[in-house]
């Protein structure tokens, strides 16, 4: 083989090993969209494990998630927040001050590891959106929140005053703000937030809305979700007893929740909000939390496609 020859065949085999590369890491990302709805996950499914930003894009890697909605430890961590403050009225005051200047580079730089990977940031709950947090705490988490390339916030259903407050700030950044229910969750529970700021949206977690029982029903829970379909930014899932038959977190498939209506709903009407996996239920003897989430995955897959 002469010079030129050599050259050629070099270049042509180097291209078609790059090119397998991409088919390669392209093949081996996970896909959770099924049958167009988005199935993702929560890191707090993942809090028995350890939960650095890096782990937590692994452990979506290993349970076939390809979205999240992120919390705030692992992502403010990977950002260089101020660590290993015992005090907490000191913690507080250094993370107040950090999140009120701190660059939203680390942040575009975690949003782009996780996208490489497969895995979008839907949603991202930082614990700076509450009553004692400032304002430029609260407009540091709607920031990070549009560099992660999330379109909400998540936090605790909250009092009106506060709920005005947020839904203001997030008017000015163009992000939503999901507020999240536990047992409290009713049919009205999200109205005065709502006539607020078109930005306050819900963080259904039609898990809990169950569990609470009384006009909390499977019927009540599939109206309201058509009714406040447009108002809805994120859902979470779990499965849960009712009250009438304890409440307790359960494995999927064995409480009183009923996932497959929910899920169907959202295939037949397609609405494009995510449905996150929460695993709240007690790990198994064997498994883990990413064992438990790759279930999880596999049921809401079985329903879908």
């Amino acid at each position: 083989m002469n010079r030129r020859s050599f050259l050629q065949s070099s270049a042509i085999f180097s291209a078609g090993a790059f090119f397998s590369n991409d088919i390669l890491a392209l093949a081996s990302q996970p896909n959770s969209k099924f049958g167009g709805v988005q199935v993702g996950v929560i890191t707090y499914s993942f809090r028995s494990m350890p939960g650095s930003a890096e782990q937590i894009l692994q452990y979506c890697l290993q349970s076939g998630v390809s979205a999240i909605e992120l919390m705030g430890d692992a992502a403010e961590a990977f950002a260089g927040c101020p660590t290993n403050i015992s005090d907490r009225k000191l913690r507080s005051e250094k993370m107040r001050e950090w999140r009120e200047s701190v660059s939203m580079d680390k942040f575009v730089e975690l949003r782009k590891m996780f996208k490489k990977a497969g895995v979008s940031i839907y949603a991202f709950k930082p614990d700076a959106l509450g009553m004692n947090n400032s304002d430029g705490e609260i407009e540091y988490a709607l920031k990070a929140a549009k560099a992660l390339g999330a379109k909400s916030v998540t936090l605790e259903l909250t009092k009106p005053e506060h709920s005005k407050r947020l839904g203001d700030l997030a008017a000015k950044h163009k992000v939503y703000i999901g507020y999240h229910n536990h047992t409290q969750g009713n049919d009205t529970a999200w109205d005065e937030a709502l006539a607020q700021s078109p930005y306050n949206s819900i963080n259904l977690d039609f898990g809990h809305y169950i569990a609470a029982g009384g006009k909390n029903t499977k019927e009540s829970l599939l109206s309201f979700i058509e009714a406040k379909h447009d108002r809805i930014t994120s859902m979470h899932m779990k499965d849960r007893a009712s009250k009438d038959n304890g409440a307790a977190n359960m494995p999927w498939g064995q409480g009183d929740t009923p996932i497959k209506d929910v899920l169907l709903l959202m295939k037949n009407k397609q609405y494009k909000f995510p449905a996150s996996i929460e695993v709240e239920y007690a790990i198994p003897a064997g498994s883990d939390a990413v064992k438990e989430v790759a279930k999880c995955v596999e049921y809401a897959k079985g329903i879908l496609s």
